[in-house]
């Protein structure tokens, strides 16, 4: 993928050590239009989507969705992530690593809000601790608590001090937005320094994204952005084949293809980060017993599982990490599966005769549709599944918040996020101290090969343990009229720059 807009600016010394963050295997680049004719710059792009963020605020709770839209659209980081997963300064100029690796000193670089209020090392330090603060509930929060302080050093120095050294620490930041320390309340409406100004936001409808005249980079190739929201697949396909929408953001019904390839539609196959998993509420019986969850694993088939939903395409993975992350070890059989195998770690656990409990799960995207599959293979060795169907609103409040579930379903899009399984704390309760130590000790590494040893051996634990049931990684596909281009090709946790799509 070509880098845009950070030609005028270096970073510093950091970045050698950045460039060891780099996740290796996943693919790169763009796609190229196969239409016709010369790009539109005026043309206003309309992109449709499934993943309608719950608020436009990152820390609180506002889904991948509002990662798709905003992030490095509306809202800018210290560094950026590249579709090909390199990391990348982008507000912050020019970066200074202390000898110890603890001090980080940021030059911040000369660019605006929408609002027109110059960036700042006020609003650097705001947002970092604002991130990491106790109302924030984002999903990075507990790998960026190495944060220890923040220091104004000028109007555009901004020092940060880690508790100890972090190898990942420049690659997490730039999923941190930089906001305005003087934007308030940002459920609803937005002050970013990126090429995109919130123009519209109707809730449970779509969001207009306007271009930034006054943005302190290269201007975008398009005219604006609108994301037209659709809760129904078919409506979406539809949107797209009638030409009400010119590109969605991802497919999630596969049957559908061969009709796009026919009529002539771009089909974009990249790389994902997504993981379908059962997660399962460790803190409570049965689900405490590492004996009950291999079962249910055990019970399930998996391959039956992805070939009804995606048609062969996407894979099946044993644990939180995919092939694209270096770490990766290759745990799909780790928990086979075999009925038999199931029933009798049932017995052993003391539910030979099975028993009952609740799936939570969104309304969004497959999610119901899994329960259902689910609920028939259970059946199969005596358990029983009750399907609740609720909003991705409710899933937030209920399962990540209040943690008031059993079980639940879920497409996890971070990247690196197997350190979820380290903090106690998250949603599902999964609690291994080896799987902690492992995985603080992973951070603190000073080379790469001892990050991916460590890591490694968290990755293998949390599988031997069943701490969830890693169902399938989604294939990421994205559908586009003839004449786009410009669309990014991987699914890196949701991140979708639009500055570069065109049509013609």
């Amino acid at each position: 993928m070509t880098s845009r807009r950070l030609t005028r600016y270096l970073a510093a010394p950091a970045m050698a050590s950045a460039a060891l963050l780099v996740l290796a295997g996943c693919a790169s680049g763009d796609t190229s239009s196969s239409g016709s004719g010369q790009p539109d710059a005026a043309a206003e792009i309309v992109i449709g989507s499934q993943n309608e963020p719950t608020n436009l605020d990152q820390i609180f709770g506002g889904s991948s969705g509002v990662t798709e839209v905003f992030t490095g659209n509306v809202y800018e980081g210290l560094f950026r992530i590249t579709d090909d997963a390199e990391v990348e300064p982008l507000l912050a100029a020019e970066t200074e690593v202390s000898d110890d690796g603890l001090v980080y000193t940021f030059t911040l670089a000369d660019a605006a809000f929408h609002s027109g209020d110059p960036l700042t090392a006020d609003d650097v330090k705001y947002s970092l601790e604002r991130f990491v603060g106790e109302d924030s509930i984002a999903a990075r929060k507990n790998q960026l608590k190495v944060i220890d302080t923040v220091e104004v050093v000028d109007e555009t120095t901004v020092a940060v001090t880690l508790s100890q050294p972090s190898i990942s620490f420049t690659y997490n930041l730039g999923y941190v937005w930089i906001v305005n320390d003087e934007a308030g309340e940002l459920t609803t409406s937005a002050d970013g320094t990126g090429p995109y100004a919130l123009a519209d936001y109707r809730k449970g409808d779509s969001i207009t994204l306007e271009v930034n005249d006054d943005y302190w980079g290269d201007a975008p190739a398009n005219g604006g952005v609108v994301y037209q929201y659709y809760a129904d697949p078919t409506a979406l396909n539809n949107a797209l084949l009638t030409g009400a929408v010119d590109l969605v953001t991802s497919q999630s019904n596969p049957d559908s293809l061969a009709e796009f390839e026919s009529a002539g539609f771009q089909i974009i196959e990249g790389t994902s980060t997504t993981k379908e998993l059962l997660g399962l509420n460790t803190r409570i019986a049965p689900f405490n017993d590492a004996a009950v969850r291999k079962a249910l694993y055990s019970a399930i088939d998996r391959e039956k599982l992805l070939d009804a939903i995606w048609d062969g395409r996407g894979e099946l993975i044993g644990s939180m990490v995919p092939p694209s992350e270096p770490w990766y070890l290759d745990l799909a059989d780790n928990n086979p599966y075999d009925p038999a195998l199931a029933e009798q770690l049932l017995a052993d656990a003391g539910y030979a005769d099975g028993f009952t409990f609740t799936i939570d799960t969104p309304d969004s995207g497959v999610h119901s549709t899994v329960a259902e599959f689910l609920k028939s293979e259970l059946a199969k060795v005596g358990v029983t599944v009750e399907i609740n169907i609720i909003t991705d609103d409710e899933w937030y409040q209920k399962v990540y918040t209040d943690k008031n579930f059993e079980a639940t379903l879920q497409g996890h899009v971070n990247d690196r996020d197997i350190n979820f399984y380290g903090n106690p704390d998250f949603y599902w309760g999964y609690d291994n101290a080896d799987v902690q130590t492992w995985l603080a000790q992973s951070e603190a590494a000073s080379t790469v090969e001892e990050q991916t040893e460590l890591i490694a051996k968290a990755n293998q634990q949390i599988s031997d343990d069943a701490a969830s049931v890693w169902l399938y990684l989604n294939p990421q596909l994205r559908i586009a009229a003839e004449g786009v281009s410009g669309v990014p090709e991987n699914g890196l946790n949701s991140l979708f720059y639009v500055y570069d799509i065109t049509k013609a």
